[in-house]
């Protein structure tokens, strides 16, 4: 065990694949170990001992014991660690994937994972049943409407015009709606409702995490950042001085152009979708109503997202303007400064 300088951990619910090399990048052991096996097999390690593992459920948890325990425990990106697999695609499997992530986490210039708090993981809760919630009772409203339909009972789409008229359609004893059709309706009414309250109490949280985090007020400052959005990105991100500049978080949020260039010649296509998928749509759907809404501001970004309307289309304004407010969120959080509509930036000599 002395010998072992770089562990590869490939998790899972039950059983752990574990790939141990030494310095040489000779292969020590690769074993399988049962859950509550696995940290006193860990204690055996060296002092500072790199243990890496995939960013997969549980990881930030196992991350978090390994460090406390004295070892440099690392998380990788599932997509960067499957080039390394010897076998290709067809020879997937744990001791292969425990083998591919030791691999990865040697390589001098790989990208790791930032392990999150217990603090930012307790409020991604909230945002993760909040996404839950939500899908929820847009289910639940379309179920509503498929419902009366059948009865030949239609509505607007807005979910409030549904939910004035609902009552008395209940009520109403003139429509073809039979004794337990009105009684089912009456179950999805208040399952609405009950989805209702939990939407409500996580908007509740999150508000209260925007008046005690200083990070996450300044980013709701930024046009196209509301407060779901500047929680999430907050607790989802932690410290931004991780990346270098405003484009690496950027395009760790996949919001850059995908290339193909070769030659000399670029070849730029759509955004690469890479990274958090939730933050990505939380600001590209907060730059759409600013997009939608810019030819009343005079402000310089407003002007700059006006005219990319007319000129390539509302879609392709308002990913320019969500990668724009990526950068300028990195800025704003690694100065400390407050959001200013106005300032000119200067490149730096």
């Amino acid at each position: 065990m002395s010998k072992i300088t770089r562990v590869g951990v490939d998790l899972a619910k039950r059983v752990l694949q574990v790939h141990a090399v030494d310095a040489s990048g000779q292969r020590i052991t690769s074993r399988a170990l049962s859950r509550d096996k696995f940290l006193p097999w860990c204690a055996q390690l060296p002092a500072g001992c790199m243990v890496a593992m995939e960013a997969s459920s549980s990881a930030h948890y196992w991350a978090r014991r390994l460090r406390a325990m004295g070892l440099d425990a690392r998380i990788i990106a599932a997509h960067l660690v499957t080039p390394y697999r010897l076998q290709g695609k067809s020879g997937k499997n744990d001791a292969n994937d425990a083998a591919a992530i030791c691999e990865a986490a040697g390589r001098p210039h790989m990208h790791f994972v930032p392990i999150k708090t217990v603090e930012q993981q307790s409020l991604l809760c909230v945002h993760r049943l909040r996404e839950g919630f939500k899908a929820e009772r847009t289910a639940c409203i379309n179920r509503i409407r498929g419902l009366l339909a059948e009865f030949g009972l239609v509505f607007p789409q807005k979910p409030q015009a549904l939910r004035l008229a609902l009552p008395d359609v209940l009520e109403d004893a003139s429509n073809e709606l039979g004794g337990i059709a009105r009684m089912a309706l009456q179950r999805a009414q208040a399952q609405w409702a009950e989805l209702d309250a939990h939407m409500a109490w996580c908007d509740e949280r999150i508000a209260a995490h925007l008046k005690t985090d200083p990070q996450a007020a300044l980013a709701q400052q930024l046009m196209g950042v509301g407060p779901v959005g500047a929680s999430a990105v907050v607790a989802s991100v932690g410290d931004f001085k991780q990346f270098r500049n405003g484009p690496q978080f950027g395009a760790w949020l996949g919001l850059t152009p995908r290339q193909n260039s070769s030659g000399g010649k670029n070849n730029l296509g759509g955004i690469t979708r890479r990274g958090d998928m939730y933050l990505r749509t939380l600001l590209i759907q907060g730059a759409k109503s600013v997009v939608w809404s810019a030819h009343k501001r005079d402000d310089p970004i407003s002007r700059w997202v006006h005219g990319l309307r007319e000129k390539h289309g509302w879609q392709k304004a308002a990913v320019a303007l969500a990668n724009k407010n990526a950068r300028i969120l990195w800025a704003v959080m690694t100065n400390g400064q407050a959001f200013d509509a106005r300032h000119v930036s200067v490149k730096p000599g």
